[in-house]
């Protein structure tokens, strides 16, 4: 006999087929270890679509939802989560009408994995592709304010009167454009490197930001989404992302 949440209720019946016990499961997600996991359930700060867990609980992974602490994990043993450095010239979709190469086919994979937000085609750097839709939600929706960092390379000498409407806000035609922090990384008489941090995503935004302050964006990199960085990722390269990372960006966009 099992409770709806597809759990085994102690003492009835056979163990559904699917299950496993739920501190193996906390322990593959790499919140903890095996026995921490079981500690963790013990002093009941484990939750299985809301209600608080018990040791010897078994669970469906791929059809609950887990917290810890009040904080998601990722639980799921289908889920795949990639870093890529995607080139310039490659497209940010999983599929293009045009039939242009995708960071999707960069990837080989037979799960179906979408990438996380967008890097214009023009633009190169860091982007995360999963088939996670609980974090996808997560990483793109703006309540979470997750900070990305950009390399962006311009045209012209960067004042800075000019450095300073990054952060103070740059009105562009879909409303006010703000950076978190924009600082100079280096500069000569025709082109400054500037380092931005934004938690928007909108088409283009950095580029149109630059150019409504007269200087155009030679080239752009994203260097880190929320705490993910990775400055040996060669252009074009992926890895898998480790259970740690993928739980750091579950705990970065805790609500």
């Amino acid at each position: 006999m099992s409770d709806p949440s597809g759990t085994d209720v102690a003492g009835f019946g056979e163990v559904e087929p699917d299950t496993e016990k739920l501190q193996k499961v906390i322990a593959r997600s790499g919140v903890a270890s095996r026995r921490m996991s079981e500690r963790l359930i013990e002093e009941r700060r484990v939750t299985v679509d809301g209600v608080v867990a018990h040791l010897g609980m078994r669970v469906n992974p791929s059809a609950v939802t887990v917290e810890v602490d009040g904080s998601e994990i990722p639980v799921d043993p289908t889920f795949e989560y990639y870093l890529l450095n995607k080139p310039v010239g490659i497209i940010s979709t999983a599929d293009d009408p045009q039939g242009r190469e995708t960071v999707v086919n960069l990837i080989p994979t037979e799960q179906r994995i979408y990438p996380v937000g967008r890097l214009d085609q023009d633009s190169a750097g860091l982007l995360i592709l999963t088939n996670d839709g609980a974090l996808t939600a997560r990483l793109t929706h703006p309540r979470y304010n997750l900070p990305k960092v950009y390399n962006v390379l311009v045209e012209g000498s960067v004042s800075g009167s000019v450095l300073n409407r990054f952060t103070t806000g740059i009105e562009l035609e879909d409303g006010l454009a703000v950076a978190q922090s924009a600082r100079v990384v280096d500069r000569s008489s025709s082109q400054t490197m500037l380092e931005l941090v934004l938690t928007e995503g909108r088409n283009r935004e950095i580029r149109r930001m630059a150019e409504a302050v007269g200087h155009d964006v030679i080239s752009l990199f994203r260097a880190a989404i929320g705490p993910i960085r990775d400055g040996g990722l060669r252009s074009g390269m992926w890895r898998k992302l480790t259970p740690d990372e993928v739980r750091s960006l579950y705990d970065a966009t805790n609500a």
